[in-house]
């Protein structure tokens, strides 16, 4: 664990954070893949940030996302099956259930509520009429005339999940797109979808003409690029996410097979300006647009005269209104009423649940902009790599058009920039799995069947999901799965089941046996070494959001703890030098206080266990203590006196159908 971290290098935070999980839909309950890839990270960060820079500066929010044609087309269903409550009440008990298995996984956010339900929907429906006209009267939205898929048998309008097809993006294997997006988050013109059916009825859509107003989005392109360039030069910005959001700052393209080299040039003349691309080694070529506008006539011009085409990744504009079945009331705009289209409305939903969560705590909601519109706050969204394209595209474009008609990178006082921490995909037994999809992930609450949540907190915080996709392989989900063979999800539960379990409770025997309340005095060199650097390379990765490290930095640092504890208790238990034997006690102490500050945010419960047998204060997690020995914060030892241990105590505990095993 080299490192050239210093105390006067350590990295800089924020006065004030706002923490968000992502919203998971109101339509069905939470699989591993919610607490896996998003949720434990953003709570052990927060978590983090708590005890880093002050419990009142941090507001972790997210809620069940209640509107949309997912939600509206699993209720259709649901009453075709005789179900008799409101869709308010189908939303309702989902997010109650969302709420319960949050908490059996310890996830703390500060304001867990539904974009639709209660207070905080009231503040959410107020807020979005408030942040859309915003957006028009800064001249950020068009009315756009646009085909809509239509049902004719059904005699109904269709949005987004009520169509299914094949992604016409080039390079897009998804066969699960949808109206405007499929399930791999690419963006494109409904008029694109390949082979689309109504899932209301399973016929072919038509297209009719309906008009809508539309986030210009694709005027926002340059100074979207100046932003993401200037993202890839900090350490704590992920590259999956300036990659992709690059590959949307794209111009416009189309991908034509060459097999219809002849059509267009039959017509080329006839096209806008436009650029083509060839390659002798494709199988295709390109043609490259300055306007969007321009690449739909061309497409039109290929498509009536025979040509399949490909359309590339690129901005287009992002709709903001819609005819839905279920959502928001939009504000009246050039005199009509309308209703808000699927996606936008989440985008600012974490900023109508920080005002809702002010409210509550007694707090003026209009203290939301202290949280988000300030320099000297952090705004850290945990995503999944499928969302980019919304939450880094849409939302920051949309961010800087609400703070004025003068579009610029934010300043102090306006809408700031967040920073996104989006995973890569976590697999389940080595296949991508959702709940719409053939492969199902196991249920949140089923893996509680098996493992404690502190065991699936330490695994999924283990993962290098920053860095691609991983697998997650739970043995009694995995049917390859042999008896023999070894559990992968509890081997990060190792370290605190044996490891440091066994150091606690050697410390607190020694304690017992020497009749001596709390080991105070001056820590050795080696051990106050060992715990300053793992304290700093610690708050390098947590700062840097690479927890996979971080796992690492407490592996190394537990070990290092066990390897001096067991080297001086065996050479004290040899000769009975009661100086050494205390002086290496002093020296585990330290390392254990360490310890608990630094596993405080991934494994709470069991930390909190320790602290009360030890007797250690809350303090200790004040990152402003960090460096101090036990000796700096207790003033005398003779007045802490830890808790009396019973034989084979378990600070970290194994789950019980673990332990019918041994």
């Amino acid at each position: 664990m080299k490192t050239q971290l210093s105390k006067e290098t350590r990295p800089s935070f924020p006065k004030r954070a706002v923490i968000t999980g992502g919203m998971p839909y109101g339509n069905k309950l939470l699989h591993f893949g919610h607490i896996g890839g998003v949720f434990v990270f953003a709570d052990v960060f927060a978590r983090f940030l708590r005890d880093r820079i002050g419990y009142e500066n941090v507001i972790f929010v997210s809620g069940t996302d209640c509107y949309g044609s997912p939600i509206a087309e699993s209720y259709r269903k649901l009453k075709e099956d005789g179900f008799t409550g409101t869709i308010t009440d189908f939303v309702a008990a989902n997010n109650k259930a969302h709420k319960e298995t949050l908490r059996k996984y310890n996830i703390s956010p500060n304001i867990f509520d539904g974009s639709g339900l209660g207070r905080a929907g009231e503040i959410h429906a107020e807020f979005t009429k408030e942040f859309i006209l915003q957006l028009y009267e800064n001249n950020a939205l068009e009315k756009i005339t646009t085909e809509q898929f239509y049902d004719e048998k059904a005699q109904t309008f269709l949005n987004g999940r009520q169509v299914i097809g094949r992604c016409p993006v080039e390079g897009c294997q998804s066969s699960k797109a949808y109206a405007d997006e499929c399930d791999l988050g690419h963006s494109y013109l409904p008029r694109d979808l390949i082979n689309p059916k109504s899932t209301v009825t399973g016929e072919t859509p038509v297209m009719k003409c309906v008009s809508n107003f539309y986030y210009k989005l694709p005027r926002e392109r340059e100074i979207l690029k100046q932003w993401n360039d200037s993202e890839r030069s900090k350490p704590n910005v992920r590259p999956v996410v300036t990659k992709t959001v690059a590959e949307f700052l794209e111009p416009p393209c189309i991908y034509v097979m060459n097999d219809y080299l002849d059509i267009y040039r039959a017509i080329a003349e006839k096209m806008p300006p436009h650029e083509f691309i060839t390659d002798g080694k494709k199988s295709s070529f390109t043609l490259k647009f300055e306007k969007l506008a321009d690449r739909e006539c061309a497409a039109d011009l290929l498509c009536a005269d025979g040509a399949r085409i490909r359309t590339g990744k690129t901005l287009v504009p992002f709709r903001i209104t819609g005819n839905c079945e279920w959502s928001l009331e939009s504000p009246v705009l050039d005199g009509e009423e309308s209703t808000v289209w699927v996606w936008p409305e989440s985008l600012w939903a974490p900023i109508s649940f920080t005002q809702a969560y002010l409210e509550s705590s007694g707090r003026p909601r209009d203290n939301w902009k202290d949280f988000w519109c300030s320099t000297d706050s952090g705004i850290y969204q945990f995503i999944g790599q499928d969302n980019i394209y919304f939450y880094c595209v849409a939302q920051p474009g949309m961010f800087m058009s609400y703070n004025g008609t003068d579009i610029h990178l934010p300043r102090d006082g306006e809408l700031q920039m967040s920073v996104f921490a989006a995973n890569h995909h976590i697999l389940f037994l080595d296949k991508k799995a959702s709940s719409s999809g053939e492969i199902k992930p196991p249920m949140a609450d089923d893996l509680l069947l098996y493992y404690t949540a502190e065991q699936l907190r330490m695994h999924f915080f283990s993962l290098g999901l920053s860095k691609g996709s991983v697998s997650f392989m739970p043995k009694p989900f995995n049917p390859t799965a042999k008896p023999e063979d070894s559990d992968p999800v509890v081997k990060e539960g190792f370290l605190l089941n044996n490891v440091y379990n066994r150091i606690i409770r050697t410390v607190l025997y020694q304690i017992q046996s020497a009749g001596i309340k709390m080991p105070l005095g001056d820590v050795s060199d080696e051990m106050k070494n060992a715990a300053d650097e793992a304290i700093l390379t610690y708050e390098n990765f947590m700062y840097r959001m690479e927890f996979h490290q971080v796992s690492y930095v407490l592996d190394t640092f537990i070990r290092k703890i066990s390897k001096i504890m067991s080297r001086e208790k065996a050479a004290t238990d040899k000769d009975g030098d009661t100086v050494r034997q205390k002086q290496w006690l002093i020296d585990v102490f330290h390392g254990i206080r360490v310890c608990q500050t630094l596993l405080h945010p991934i494994v709470p419960d069991g930390v909190a266990l320790v602290d009360e047998y030890l007797n250690l204060p809350e303090s200790i997690y004040n990152w402003d203590n960090i460096f101090k020995t036990p000796a700096e914060i207790f003033e005398n030892e003779n007045e802490h006196e830890c808790k009396f241990l019973e034989p084979r105590f378990d600070f970290f505990k194994k789950h019980e159908s673990q332990l019918t095993q041994m």
